[in-house]
C-alpha cells in the first residue's frame, strides 16, 4: 500500500495550471499599477533608439514594489522591438566586483563569459565596448541593489568605467539605471562621477491594499485552476501582505497554502491550508529578516528584548546601550538602526508626546521576546 509521501510525490492531481507564476523570478504578463513609473523608464531609453545617450536613471523603493520586474519587463519590450539597444541586468548582492559585473556585460554581449583566469579586465572592457561601438548599440546596465557596490568600494569605479567608456571609445552611448531597496542609503560620488551621473529619479511608492488584490488575484489567475481559492482567503492574504508591505508575502502564501491543500488531496484551499502556510511563512520569514541584519542592528534589537520594559523609550533604550559599553555608539547610528528595524518590521515606534524635551518615542516589539531571542541566537 502507497504511503502518504509517495501520494504527496506522485499524485497526478493538482491545483497549480501554472506553478511558475508562484516562483520569485517570475514575470507576469500584466504589470499592474506602475505605468508611470514603466512609462519614465520608457522615457530614460528613447534616445538611445533615436541614435542618442540613454538617460541614466535612480530607481527607488522599498523591496518587493516592482523594480526588478519593471526593469526587465522594458528591457524585454525593447530588445523585442529594436537592435540598436544591448540591455544587461546585474543583481549586485551576487555580482559586486569589477571583474564580475563586467563578465556578466561581456555575457550578454557576446552569449558566454569570459575565461575567469589568465585574461585581464582590460581585454574583457575592450572587447565590449569596440563590440558596441562597431555595431552601433547603446548599452544600459541596470544595477540591482547598487548600495552593494558602495558597501564594496567598488561603486565609483564601476559606474566610471560604464558612463566614460566614451573618452576612450569615441561613440559608444553608455547608460546606468541604479536600482535601491534601502530607503535610509545614502550614496556618496566621486566628483568624476558624479559629474556625468545626474539621473531621472523613479520612485516606486508602496503598494496601496487594493493595489496588492488585484496583484495576487491576477496572479490566481495564472497560476492556479478556477475556484481554488475563495475571496474571503485571498483577502486574507491581502490583509497579511499589506501588513508586511512585501508583496513575494502574498505570493509565497498563495503557494505554500496551495502545497498543503495538494498534499491533502483537496481540491480547494481551506481555511487551515491558510493558516498552516502562515505560521510556516512567520518562523522563515523572522529568521531570514534578522539574519540580513547588521551586527550593530542585531545588538540594538537584542538590547530591546531585554530592556525588562513592555515597551521601552528611545531614550532610555541609548542610555542603556551606552552603559553597557557601546560607548562609541552615536545617537545618529542608534536612529538609523531603529528606523531600519522599523522599515523591516520588526519593531513599530509611536510618538507619545509626554518627554521632558518633547515627543518621547515608545519602541514596540512586533513579534514575541522569546521568539527573538532564539532567532538572534540562531543567526550567531
Amino acid at each position: 500500500m502507497p504511503s502518504r509521501v509517495e501520494d504527496i510525490l506522485m499524485g497526478e492531481e493538482t491545483l497549480f495550471r501554472n506553478i511558475t507564476a508562484f516562483n520569485p523570478d517570475f514575470i507576469p504578463e500584466n504589470y499592474l499599477h506602475r505605468e508611470a513609473q514603466m512609462e519614465a523608464l520608457a522615457l530614460c531609453l528613447r534616445p538611445a533608439l533615436k541614435g542618442g545617450k540613454p538617460v541614466n536613471a535612480l530607481v527607488m523603493g522599498s523591496p518587493a514594489t516592482g523594480k526588478t520586474t519593471a526593469i526587465h519587463k522594458i528591457f524585454e519590450m525593447v530588445e523585442a522591438r529594436s537592435e540598436k539597444m544591448v540591455c544587461a541586468y546585474v543583481n549586485c548582492q551576487l555580482y559586486n566586483t569589477r571583474f564580475n559585473i563586467f563578465s556578466q556585460i561581456y555575457q550578454r554581449l557576446f552569449g558566454f563569459l569570459p575565461a575567469e583566469t589568465g585574461v585581464p579586465f582590460s581585454r574583457i572592457y575592450g572587447e565590449i565596448m569596440k563590440k558596441l561601438s562597431n555595431e552601433g548599440k547603446a548599452l544600459v546596465v541596470a544595477l540591482d541593489d547598487v548600495n552593494h557596490l558602495f558597501y564594496t568600494k567598488n561603486a565609483n569605479q564601476i559606474l566610471y568605467d560604464i558612463l566614460r567608456a566614451h573618452e576612450v571609445f569615441p561613440g559608444v552611448r553608455t547608460g546606468v539605471f541604479a536600482i535601491i531597496s534601502d530607503i535610509e542609503f545614502r550614496y556618496m560620488l566621486d566628483k568624476n562621477v558624479s559629474s556625468i551621473f545626474i539621473p531621472q529619479e523613479i520612485v516606486f511608492e508602496p503598494y496601496t491594499w487594493q493595489d496588492i488584490k488585484d496583484i495576487l488575484k491576477d496572479r490566481v489567475k495564472v497560476g492556479f485552476y478556477p475556484s481554488v481559492i475563495s475571496d474571503e482567503l485571498l483577502d486574507e492574504i491581502v490583509d497579511a501582505t499589506h501588513s508586511t508591505g512585501d508583496l513575494r508575502v502574498g505570493i509565497d502564501l498563495l503557494r505554500t497554502s496551495g502545497n498543503f491543500a495538494e498534499a491533502d488531496a483537496s481540491r480547494t484551499i481551506m481555511k487551515e491550508h491558510l493558516t498552516k502556510a502562515m505560521q510556516d511563512f512567520d518562523s522563515h520569514h523572522l529568521q531570514d529578516t534578522i539574519n540580513k541584519l547588521s551586527e550593530d542592528e542585531k545588538n540594538i534589537l537584542l538590547a530591546i528584548v531585554l530592556a525588562g520594559e513592555d515597551h521601552p523609550t528611545a531614550g532610555n533604550l541609548f542610555n542603556l546601550l551606552k552603559e553597557e559599553g557601546k560607548k562609541s555608539l552615536s545617537y545618529a547610528t542608534f536612529d538609523r538602526a531603529l528606523k531600519k528595524l522599523e522599515f523591516v518590521r520588526l519593531i513599530d515606534t509611536k510618538f507619545t508626546g509626554k518627554g521632558v524635551r518633547g515627543n518621547t518615542r515608545l519602541i514596540i516589539l512586533r513579534f514575541g521576546n522569546e521568539e527573538i531571542k532564539k532567532v538572534l541566537n540562531n543567526s550567531k
